[in-house]
């Protein structure tokens, strides 16, 4: 049986958790669909695919949720060993992910692998 993924709220350097503050705005019934879809990609790791997760470009992903008619992607990474990191979030309005937020993704990535060791992230867990 393979090992869940560690799974990381990204933090920035503001303190500010962009996924986590989205999740906690939602519905009970849609914070409730999230919260497990995002389980269950800490169980797949990169073995979830479409139409649930889908590799963007650079190694930034998207987690496809599907919220009371609203597209929701969730943006995220994969570092170290057994560790992924959500990154952004927001509603997809158009048929393409906006290239700003692949850019927001990849920035935060940028920050994240800066301020935190492999070490760092494991003391944490």
């Amino acid at each position: 049986m393979n090992e869940k993924w560690h799974i990381l709220y990204y933090v920035d350097q503001n303190g500010a958790k962009p996924v986590e503050g989205y999740i906690k705005k939602l519905s009970t019934s849609e914070r409730a669909k999230t919260l497990a879809l995002i389980d269950h990609l800490g169980e797949k790791g990169p073995n979830l695919h479409r139409p649930y997760a889908d590799l963007l470009e650079d190694g930034i992903h998207e987690l496809r949720i599907k919220l009371t008619g609203t597209q929701v992607r969730i943006l995220y990474f994969f570092c170290y060993q057994n560790i992924m990191v959500l990154t952004n979030v927001f509603d997809k309005h158009i048929d393409k992910v906006p290239k700003s937020e692949i850019k927001l993704a990849k920035k935060s990535r940028a920050d994240f692998l800066e301020r935190y060791s492999e070490q760092d992230i494991r003391g944490l867990l």
